[in-house]
């Protein structure tokens, strides 16, 4: 099965063109003041528009309200919606049936134990994000340009559908891939010039060594 790759944090029409045209396929919209990535409903959604169909829109928020959820559905019709904040297995149950869509459902690790907090979402979030815990004073809960120790991702059950985040660059995706299988992977700063600057030489970089360490993974499995 094909690597998933997401883009996430994009807010020009270059570098969504960009990430599509390069075989995206999520393209990430964050919702959350806070970041230098935070992008309004209203501009994500003209953006969303020109993607529609080729990649998966999704809404990146943290611990957003109602009112600000449905904005996001009103204005940019995401096709999932990833919650990256505190969000507990009820608030996913209601956000699930409100507005009908799958949940995308992240986490912070920096240890083995992380992981079981994931246990009262199975079931209920249809995806996992795992991210490297933030840094101290930072107000970001991702996108902070850190990764962690990924040989904790064989600690997870098989049937853990997720998507590894934290620190990945085109220096670093193919041991990524390597060491944890990931069948979907998420970069934001690791293709940046500067916070919230998409770099369209860094994307396309990431690309190729990302498609380069899935296919020699995939031979390695033939073998």
């Amino acid at each position: 099965m094909r690597l998933d790759i997401k883009i996430c944090g994009l807010k020009t029409e270059e570098a969504v063109d960009r990430a599509v045209a390069l075989g995206a396929s999520h393209i990430g919209f964050i919702f959350f003041p806070k970041s230098p990535r935070n992008i309004e409903p209203s501009d994500a959604g003209r953006l969303a528009a020109r993607i529609r169909g080729r990649a998966k829109v999704v809404a990146v928020t943290v611990d957003a309200d109602s009112d600000l959820l449905d904005e996001i559905a009103h204005e940019v019709s995401p096709d999932i919606l990833q919650l990256h904040g505190k969000e507990s297995p009820e608030r996913l149950l209601t956000v699930k049936a409100v507005y009908g869509l799958p949940v995308m459902k992240a986490f912070s690790v920096r240890e083995a134990d992380d992981l079981k907090r994931i246990d009262p979402y199975i079931g209920i979030a249809d995806r996992f994000l795992f991210d490297a815990k933030p840094p101290a004073g930072s107000e970001l809960p991702g996108g902070n340009g850190v990764s962690f120790d990924w040989k904790l991702m064989h600690l997870l059950d098989g049937s853990v559908d997720y998507m590894l985040s934290g620190g990945l660059n085109k220096d670093n995706i193919a041991e990524a891939i390597r060491l944890t299988g990931a069948p979907g992977i998420d970069v934001s700063s690791g293709v940046e010039s500067a916070p919230g600057v998409k770099d369209l030489g860094l994307m396309e970089a990431f690309f190729e060594a990302a498609r380069k360490a899935e296919f020699e993974a995939a031979a390695g499995s033939d073998t």
